[in-house]
């Protein structure tokens, strides 16, 4: 668990708001923060107090100095969470519809916020990530399409400024990476997937475009359970298919 710093004095309130960059996702995690001088001038703070701010954030894990290196966001707040989950969906795949069913909660509520909250900043970045993901998905390969799927649906995480969501989802979509990849090789094979779930993207992205948070979150709602859908009939027919072939072997 990490510690909350309760401003008492001037570098404790400075680490109070170098940790709210944090959790808000102004630093992201591997980010490499501001130099020393640099910070220091922009705080209006001396170097020494910045030093010993920072050393706060240090002892707590959410930031790691290294020497002539500078200072960097650790994955202190997603390590917890992702360790253990990466190997279990390698070992047990029913998991995947367990972590489609969480999907639909954060997402839907992810893009309803995102849609009541979004900068124009954020709808910026959201309209280049859904250009993105509309290349990818009409003929990129599948990691093109796994990465730029990736990038949207955290591009929406963040648009909806709730520091639970941003992180939350950052840490989903670093378990979700591969296990994306394998869903859409498995998706593909589904006649008119690719143009159903361009669509789909094109739904969410254009209902948060407009602010419209009620179709947001449907929209997105809608994804997720397609995903669910198409993934869990393809399953089904490919077991049935191997079941078939099985009975077709004739002994020696």
């Amino acid at each position: 668990m990490t510690q909350r710093f309760i401003p008492t004095k001037i570098s404790d309130s400075i680490a109070a708001d170098l940790e709210q960059r944090i959790l808000e996702g102004s630093w992201k995690i591997g980010v490499k923060i501001p130099p020393e001088r640099e910070l220091s001038k922009q705080l209006g703070i001396s170097r020494a107090t910045l030093r010993e701010a920072i050393q706060k954030l240090v002892s707590a894990g959410l930031l790691s100095s290294h020497q002539g290196g500078g200072t960097y966001v650790t994955n202190q707040l997603a390590a917890g969470f992702v360790e253990p989950w990466e190997g279990l969906l390698d070992s047990h795949p029913s998991v995947r519809e367990d972590l489609l069913e969480f999907r639909e909660l954060i997402e839907s509520k992810a893009a309803e916020c995102a849609a009541q909250r979004a900068t124009t900043e954020d709808k910026v970045r959201l309209k280049d990530c859904f250009e993105a993901i509309d290349r990818a998905y009409l003929d990129g390969s599948f990691e093109e399409m796994a990465d730029t799927d990736l990038n949207f649906h955290q591009a929406i995480a963040e648009a909806s400024h709730n520091a639970i969501i941003g992180h939350m989802t950052s840490s989903l979509l670093r378990i979700l990476h591969d296990n994306l990849r394998l869903n859409l090789s498995e998706l593909i094979l589904v006649p008119d997937a690719r143009n159903r779930l361009r669509e789909q993207h094109k739904a969410i992205w254009s209902s948060i475009d407009r602010g419209d948070s009620l179709a947001a979150r449907r929209n997105a709602t809608t994804h997720v359970e397609y995903v669910r859908k198409t993934l869990d009939e393809t399953l089904k027919y490919g077991s049935r298919r191997k079941s078939a072939e099985r009975r077709l072997v004739v002994p020696k």
